[in-house]
């Protein structure tokens, strides 16, 4: 006979662990440098203007002088000197105000296979480098074309050339710095050399505590391969929010530490810097998904500074927030289990009560961080449907899960939920509980084939999914279903979850815990749906 005392003890101790967890997650960090040293001034920095629903991809996007002057002035008091990238949908307006606000420029003239929009860029770089010689003190001709192959590197020699010829000013090109090795006859067209160096994008991934010591062996290595020539590192920076790379993890902590470690090397090592970038960029999270839109260091919506001076860095600032509600998310996954019993009075197992106390836990933990990942990573309407009906269902499966854990009600499979008349279950709370599970099933597999067949940008949904997967897996288990044939549809998607774990796990890499934390979730997802029967 199990007493009041067990499950009273459980809830304590889930609620004990579940704010030991949010403690150590929450701990803030000091770093040895801030990112943004008030007495200090950043180099340069990337600037792009675009906001709210604004977007460079829409020719039809116009950015007024206002809203350009409006970050200018902000960023004149953190650097003397910014890094455009292109001259239309407004752009050009950037140099006259930034002269007004005390700014320098490095301007970009973007270009990409389109020839007559290349000569309207290119024209019009040319006039503002004639316009504004005191504020232009370099152009930079063409962003990563060699590695986007949009055009050839001898055209693209020709193009620095007859440009070189047409201003004053100093001309360079900028591109990963790979492409510069695999192309140094680029060297004698420019005046100096603009390499990029972005550690989290490296084919082998750096991860953010080398990314410093990284970015000065490239350097080097750049300077012997072009002597005589000035290397300017013409972007480097850290997400903040995002996918993992292998051992590369996309946080706020790291973010503010490569910012830290970079500027400080610079200072000590005489060498000049473009950080990228200035403004979180939430319209490219539409090609790069999540990991595309944070790479500034102030916020896209508000332009706040997302790590003030002197203010300690954390990657969950809102824990105490985030604690609260796993802890209360908990007390009511043990009421559900509770209330069972009272409705319906029997003795349930110890081991019962234990299934509800981990999953009580697990999801007490994990809310706050899959809350936090769907505000990050849901971008337009219908990400915000997909990832909000995710956590709604990871949210509510624990509580269902109690249920059926104290009634002894096995897990409905999907027939019993959407089949035809005859099949389907007449119990209520057993369809609300197959409805989760079949919404969990759903969006779990729309990111398993994702991390497959287009894994670069595809987000790892590891919190909501082991919320959703731990209660299904100890309802299936303590509660197994009669015995009957084995569905298509379960058997269907449970070697779709098999298969995505084992391409996912070996193509992401074992260093990548994000990767190998979903990858267990779809196994777990793989055999409850296994076991299934109908």
């Amino acid at each position: 006979m199990v007493s009041l005392r067990t499950p009273l003890t459980l809830l304590l101790t889930s609620l004990g662990a579940i704010a030991a967890v949010w403690w150590w997650l929450g701990v803030p960090v000091n770093l040895a440098h801030a990112p943004i040293d008030p007495d200090r001034k950043v180099q340069c920095i990337s600037y792009a203007p675009f906001r709210n629903n604004q977007t460079s991809l829409s020719p039809a996007t116009q950015v007024s002088r206002d809203q350009i002057a409006e970050d200018l002035a902000q960023l004149a008091k953190i650097t003397d000197c910014i890094r455009t990238y292109a001259t239309d949908l407004g752009l050009d307006q950037i140099p006259e105000l930034a002269a007004k606000a005390g700014l320098k420029v490095i301007q970009g003239i973007f270009l990409d296979r389109d020839r007559q929009k290349n000569a309207t860029q290119i024209a019009t770089g040319i006039r503002l480098a004639q316009q504004y010689p005191e504020t232009i003190i370099a152009l930079v001709v063409g962003n990563e074309v060699l590695l986007r192959k949009e055009m050839s590197a001898s055209d693209l020699a020709a193009t620095l050339r007859s440009i070189k010829a047409q201003v004053t000013v100093p001309v360079t090109y900028a591109d990963v710095w790979e492409f510069w090795l695999s192309n140094r006859e680029l060297g004698d067209a420019v005046d100096f050399v603009t390499v990029h160096i972005l550690p989290y994008w490296e084919n082998v991934p750096i991860p953010a505590e080398q990314a410093a010591a990284h970015v000065d062996e490239i350097r080097r290595q750049m300077a012997a391969a072009f002597p005589g020539k000035e290397i300017l590192v013409g972007e480097i920076g850290w997400p903040s929010q995002g996918r993992m790379r292998e051992s590369s993890l996309a946080s706020p902590v790291n973010q503010a530490r490569v910012v830290s470690e970079v500027l400080d090397l610079a200072r000590r090592a005489h060498f000049r810097v473009n950080l990228f970038e200035a403004y979180d960029e939430s319209w490219k999270r539409e090609i790069e998904g999540t990991i595309g839109g944070y790479w500034g260091l102030f916020d896209s919506e508000q332009r706040t500074l997302k790590y003030p001076p002197g203010v300690p860095i954390s990657n969950y600032p809102l824990w105490k927030l985030q604690m609260c509600s796993g802890m209360a998310l908990a007390i009511l996954v043990f009421a559900a289990a509770w209330l069972t019993l009272r409705r319906k009075p029997s003795e349930p197992r110890l081991v019962a009560w234990f299934a509800v106390g981990i999953s009580a836990t697990t999801a007490g933990i994990l809310f706050g961080v899959a809350a936090q990942k769907m505000v990050y990573e849901s971008y337009g309407a219908g990400g915000w449907l997909l990832w909000g009906s995710l956590l709604a269902a990871a949210t509510a499966s624990p509580v269902f899960g109690a249920n059926a854990l104290m009634s002894g009600r096995a897990s409905p499979c999907f027939v019993e939920v959407l089949g035809p008349e005859g099949y389907q279950t007449e119990s209520v709370l057993a369809t609300m509980h197959g409805l989760l599970w079949i919404v969990t099933v759903v969006i779990g597999t729309a990111a398993a084939l994702g991390l497959v067949f287009d894994p670069r940008f595809i987000d790892f949904p590891f919190a909501a999914l082991t919320m959703a997967a731990v209660p299904f897996a100890a309802v299936t288990l303590l509660n197994p279903p009669r015995k009957g044939i084995r569905p298509m549809a379960e058997s269907l998607f449970a070697g779709i979850f098999l298969m995505a774990a084992i391409y996912t796990g070996f193509n992401e890499g074992p260093a990548n815990w994000q990767s190998l934390w979903t990858c267990a979730a779809f196994i777990v997802l793989a055999a409850t749906l296994w076991r299934a029967r109908a």
